[in-house]
Order: C-alpha cells, then sequence, then structure tokens
C-alpha cells in the first residue's frame, strides 16, 4: 500500500480521547476546551459501555471525534478494566484510541478543594488529604499506561486551555464566527455578549419626527447620526480596537465573539452602527453575521426618555 493510501486510511479512523485523571485536576475544564475544538464531549462515561458508543465497523453514520472523560467517581470505575478494554478496542483499524491523563501535585489539589470547599469523591468524611492519596493509588496504573500526561499543578484555567488548545489545535475550526448585534438598554442587555458598545452619547433620532419610526436601517437616520461631531471618532477608534482583538481571539482558538452595540431603544443609532461596523469587518477580510434584537420593536417616548 502506497503512503498516500495509508494516510487516507489514517485520516478516516474515528478518533477517541479518553480523558482521565486525578478529581480537581482540570478534567471539566480541558473537556470544554475540546467541545469547543470540535469534538463531541461527554463527561462522567460509563467506560465500559464504551464498546456501545463507538459505531461498529461494517455501521455507517457520521464519526466525529469524540473525547470521553471519566475518573474514580464513575460507576464500575476500574483502571485495569479500562485497560483491557482499550487494548481491545485498539485492534480495530477503524479507530484512533488515544489517552490523556491530567495530573497535579496533593498539596495544590488540596489547596483547591479548601478553595472551593467541594468534597473529595474518596474523602468519605475523612480529610481531604486522605481522599487525594488514595485516588492518587487507585489511578496510578492509568496514569503509566496513558499515552499522553499534562501535570496542570502550576497552570491557571486559563493556561490549561491553551495547552489543550495546542495539543488538539488540528481539530479546531478554521473560521471563527463573528456575531454583531444591535440591542437596545431599555429592553434589556444581552446576556451572551463579550464586546459591548454604548452609543447613548449621539444624537438620539428617536426626537426627530420625521425619523422617529424609521430605523438605522434607513438612510436618512443613518445622515442624521453621520452629522454627530462624535460619531467618526469612536466609530474609527472602536473599529481599530476591534481589528486588534478579533485576531488574537482567533490565536487563542475562541470559536465565537459576540460585539453588541446598544442605543436605548436599538433602532437606531445601535442599528446604523452595527451595520457599518460590519461592512469595515468584511472589507478587512471576516464575515461576521448581523443580528438587530430589538429593531423591530414599537417606537415609544417612555423607551426613549425625555429628550437631551
Amino acid at each position: 500500500m502506497s503512503d498516500d493510501s495509508s494516510l487516507q486510511s489514517q485520516d478516516a479512523r474515528q478518533h477517541i480521547l479518553l480523558v482521565t485523571g486525578l478529581s480537581g485536576a482540570g478534567k471539566t475544564t480541558a473537556l470544554r476546551v475540546l467541545e469547543d475544538l470540535g469534538w463531541e464531549a461527554i463527561d462522567n462515561f460509563p467506560i465500559r459501555l464504551l464498546g456501545r458508543l463507538i459505531l461498529r465497523p461494517d455501521q455507517k453514520g457520521p464519526r466525529p471525534p469524540l473525547a470521553v472523560g471519566f475518573d474514580s467517581r464513575t460507576r464500575g470505575f476500574s483502571p485495569a478494566g479500562v485497560i483491557d478494554q482499550v487494548k481491545a478496542l485498539s485492534g480495530r483499524e477503524d479507530l484512533l484510541i488515544t489517552t490523556l491523563f491530567l495530573d497535579c501535585n496533593s498539596g495544590e489539589l488540596e489547596r483547591r478543594y479548601n478553595e472551593t470547599r467541594r468534597r473529595h469523591p474518596m474523602a468519605q468524611g475523612r480529610p481531604v488529604h486522605t481522599g487525594i492519596h488514595a485516588e492518587r493509588e487507585l489511578l496510578e496504573p492509568l496514569r503509566r499506561w496513558a499515552d499522553a500526561v499534562i501535570d496542570t499543578s502550576e497552570f491557571a484555567t486559563n493556561q490549561l486551555q491553551q495547552t489543550i488548545r495546542e495539543r488538539f489545535a488540528e481539530t479546531a475550526p478554521q473560521d471563527m464566527s463573528i456575531i454583531i448585534s444591535s440591542f437596545g438598554f431599555a429592553r434589556g442587555t444581552p446576556p451572551l455578549a463579550d464586546l459591548v458598545f454604548d452609543m447613548r452619547f449621539l444624537d438620539n433620532p428617536h426626537w426627530i419626527p420625521e425619523l422617529r419610526e424609521q430605523t438605522g436601517l434607513d438612510e436618512a437616520v443613518g445622515a442624521h447620526i453621520r452629522e454627530d461631531v462624535a460619531f467618526e471618532t469612536a466609530f474609527t477608534q472602536i473599529r481599530d480596537l476591534l481589528l486588534t482583538l478579533l485576531p488574537r481571539y482567533q490565536a487563542q482558538g475562541k470559536s465565537y465573539v459576540n460585539i453588541g452595540f446598544g442605543c436605548t431603544g436599538g433602532r437606531h443609532r445601535s442599528v446604523y452602527t452595527a451595520e457599518t461596523m460590519a461592512e469595515a469587518l468584511r472589507a478587512e477580510g471576516f464575515s461576521p453575521t448581523v443580528l438587530h434584537r430589538n429593531l423591530g420593536s414599537r417606537a415609544a417616548d417612555q423607551i426613549e426618555g425625555p429628550p437631551a
């Protein structure tokens, strides 16, 4: 078989990553990052059922990369049984199975548990360090057998996230999704926005009778907003900030960036700024999606407040 055909065969295999380790070492954090990178992630899965979870070689269907988290809390957990099961599954030519073990020194684990006031799963009413010691002895065979070991003793959460991204970056989506939304502060701030810009410093078109029933999608409203001497300077500064941040977010493996522009009612200033910013980002090679949350809302003086 040629090298090219061997490579194609390898690429066709389903990638399965088993994530285990000491409680408190960062398994949940690692699985969340893997999910962001495009893996299907399952935590606290009964590992003895792994064979049932995976499609048989003769079964057809999507085979996305699969990350399975388990530890000493998992029902029926047995390190020797896990090793035997994975050895048997590794004989299948349609699978590529890797085991990742997250380790951490006992002193740091004890500090984390004391700081969060969580109970260690193996302490059973005894001091935390007793549970940590018992779990370390139980998991030692898995640690020795694992394909990769990451020691998180000196890691902050963001450092572990970055380490996982670097090791599994090849599964990350190629494009970062950018969502630009407009909204009205009087109708609530969007809960998922990463960046929020308040455009209420601009002159409000709502108080111009002929513009009140129009929106930021209408040219007359846009022309009125552009006449405000503060608009061009502020818009340029926000655009330049986004052009600085977006490539950095992408390099950090961020899958989504939600950018919100707000005004009082969410119909004029925020809508125009969001649309104009989307055009500016497209000119720089980005592909933002634009959403207008309150565009269809009724124009109401009570919402807008008294004119300035």
